[in-house]
């Protein structure tokens, strides 16, 4: 693209965004419209055209649909579509789904049937969310959301596994096939590579099953072992074969941890109770190799949270994180979960 091109279209853009009336992130609005006209005019293929099309319309739909339940906690339960209403798994992610209600939060699933439609039984029509895929032999949407508002369909498996994944503060794998063995190793390199959010994962299966231990001792023999991956990194994880440690383990992520944002150079970690001065020593001495330089010390609101009205009621640590060994932000939040009275 020539510079001229560029201007034009930057240009393009900006008027075409003013002219909308959009008043807030209209940097990116204009971004995003410099990139769709810039990909036109790029005079791309058919498929790359339908491609990026019909992403950008799933993307839109998945985002209209979950807008009303912004501030609903939501867990996203993974697992098999051929799980039967007569196995135990079945019965285990109805119980999960229903407990999880009972304390509050929504259930997301891909909507299917088998465990997906276990975890909507359990949380009911009106605590689940489901997001579809679209395949030849499944007939749709599960009988328990199908037709309900709180629904929407897709064709891409990346851009539902984006919806599923960026909606939800915690997750549960049931054992499943392929599709459920690579949302749950998508969540955890996300997790591993800072391009997710910390939260809670957990494995959970039934008694006297072996299906998860026999993956984790994979991890182990294979992964760990050959220095694939650091031994650290089995901590993003949880294995359990009961349902109320499996809710527990999530509320308690949350206990006092809230929420992470980086503001400059800076991690901020929000907090219900910020840790006293022996805490605030004892973090230093556990975590400090974490950090690029400085400290970890307690922070007032940035002006841009200010700004935001972005959760200025919290307490905060704060450090110069050296972006490497984000799965051991997962062992400082449980640490910082025993900081409430």
């Amino acid at each position: 693209m020539t510079e001229d091109v560029a201007d034009q279209e930057h240009s393009q853009a900006h008027s075409i965004v003013k002219d909308l009336g959009v008043s807030e992130n209209v940097r990116l609005a204009e971004e995003l419209v410099f990139e769709a006209l810039g990909l036109i005019s790029d005079n791309p293929d058919t498929l790359d055209l339908k491609i990026a099309t019909a992403a950008i319309t799933e993307m839109r739909d998945a985002y209209e649909m979950f807008a009303p339940y912004k501030n609903e906690r939501k867990v996203a339960i993974f697992g098999s579509a051929r799980t039967n209403e007569d196995d135990p798994l079945y019965d285990q992610a109805r119980r999960l789904a229903a407990s999880l209600a009972d304390r509050g939060w929504m259930t997301v699933t891909g909507a299917g049937p088998g465990i997906m439609q276990a975890g909507m039984e359990g949380a009911g029509r009106e605590r689940s969310i489901g997001v579809s895929i679209r395949l030849p032999f499944e007939s749709g949407a599960n009988s328990v959301i199908a037709g309900d508002e709180k629904h929407v369909s897709m064709k891409y498996f990346f851009t539902r596994k984006l919806m599923l994944i960026k909606e939800s503060q915690g997750f549960v794998c049931l054992p499943g096939g392929f599709g459920t063995l690579d949302e749950m190793f998508e969540l955890l390199t996300l997790t591993q590579t800072g391009k997710g959010l910390p939260v809670p994962i957990v494995l959970l299966d039934e008694p006297n099953d072996p299906f998860w231990e026999g993956v984790d001792q994979f991890v182990r023999d294979q992964l760990v072992a050959r220095g694939l991956v650091s031994a650290n990194d089995l901590g993003l994880y949880t294995i359990t074969s009961s349902c109320e440690e499996a809710v527990e383990i999530i509320d308690r992520f949350y206990s006092n941890y809230h929420s992470i944002r980086f503001v400059g150079n800076k991690l901020v970690i929000r907090l219900r109770q910020g840790p006293n001065d022996a805490q605030l020593a004892a973090l230093n001495e556990q975590f400090g190799h974490l950090l690029a330089s400085g400290s970890i010390e307690r922070a007032k609101p940035s002006k841009i949270e200010r700004r935001d009205d972005d959760l200025v009621s919290h307490d905060r640590i704060a450090f110069t994180f050296s972006n490497r060994g984000y799965s051991e932000l997962i062992a400082m939040i449980k640490v910082l979960n025993t900081f409430v009275d």
